[in-house]
């Protein structure tokens, strides 16, 4: 089953945050970027990793960016050891991914908020990740979704991305026990952003600034550098998506993906 380059916007029961004004929306949603906003139905989980973005000390400037601009859609979503809203966050990602070709633009992300568990150690946590990233994949090949090009789908590979939608993401996962302070929040929550941007960012000459900002930033609130944080193409992202320091020469990636399997044949 092949999807085209657009389609309707499909999002589920997963609830979302759209920090969007009444003109933001309008346009949002005549340029494809529809999101069903439900004020009264807004999980505080929702408005409490805003606020988290917000804070002062959080190093990600970019992240917030993107929740200055409304461009960092939130969702609420069930346990991150189940599958229950694999099938929806699929779809949003899919939706992200065709409404970033129509319209590509800097500081877009779409982040997963999960009621729990709270009590996952870190690599519990990137056990949990993991699977989801690997269920999320599955139900890209099925769809018969290419691969983005421009990167590949070997995790160990220095150029290694996800794909949904035929567009590369990077993951930037968040839980409570995490070790980097920036990536602590009280539940687990997948970050996704378009590797895409990365590249904008690089062509406008603006990247190494944002990453030297961001460095510092993150150095000032850890009182240490993170020792996992690598450019593309010097190491692979996968060792960065759980934020857990690992050996890159001991670590094994748990995903693969279906799509390579059949490129070989």
């Amino acid at each position: 089953m092949k999807l085209g380059s657009s389609r309707p916007s499909v999002f589920g029961n997963c609830l979302s945050r759209r920090p969007f004004s009444s003109q933001q929306i309008t346009s949002a949603e005549q340029q494809g970027w529809g999101v069903s906003e439900q004020p009264e139905q807004i999980p505080e989980t929702i408005r409490q990793f805003e606020e988290f973005i917000r804070k002062d000390d959080f190093p990600c400037v970019g992240a917030k960016s993107a929740l200055g601009r409304g461009t960092l859609q939130v969702h609420a979503c069930r346990s991150i050891t189940s599958g229950w809203d694999d099938v929806r966050i699929h779809r949003q990602l899919l939706d992200w991914a065709f409404a970033y070709r129509k319209d590509p633009g800097l500081f877009r992300s779409i982040a997963f908020v999960f009621d729990g568990p709270d009590d996952l150690d870190e690599k519990a946590f990137e056990a949990a990740m993991w699977e989801r990233i690997q269920s999320l994949a599955d139900k890209d090949a099925w769809l018969e979704q290419k691969y983005d090009p421009g990167v590949s789908s070997d995790p160990e590979d220095p150029h290694f991305s996800l794909s949904f939608g035929g567009e590369a993401f990077f993951v930037v996962g968040m839980h409570p026990h995490a070790s980097r302070p920036a990536r602590r929040f009280h539940k687990p929550v997948l970050v996704f952003n378009l590797h895409d941007q990365f590249e904008q960012l690089r062509e406008q000459k603006k990247y190494e600034s944002i990453r030297s900002t961001i460095l510092k930033r993150d150095e000032a609130l850890a009182g240490s550098v993170n020792p996992m944080l690598a450019r593309h193409g010097e190491a692979s992202e996968a060792l960065q998506y759980s934020g857990r320091m690992v050996d890159e020469d001991d670590w094994q990636c748990p995903f693969r993906d279906k799509r390579a399997d059949n490129d070989k044949e």
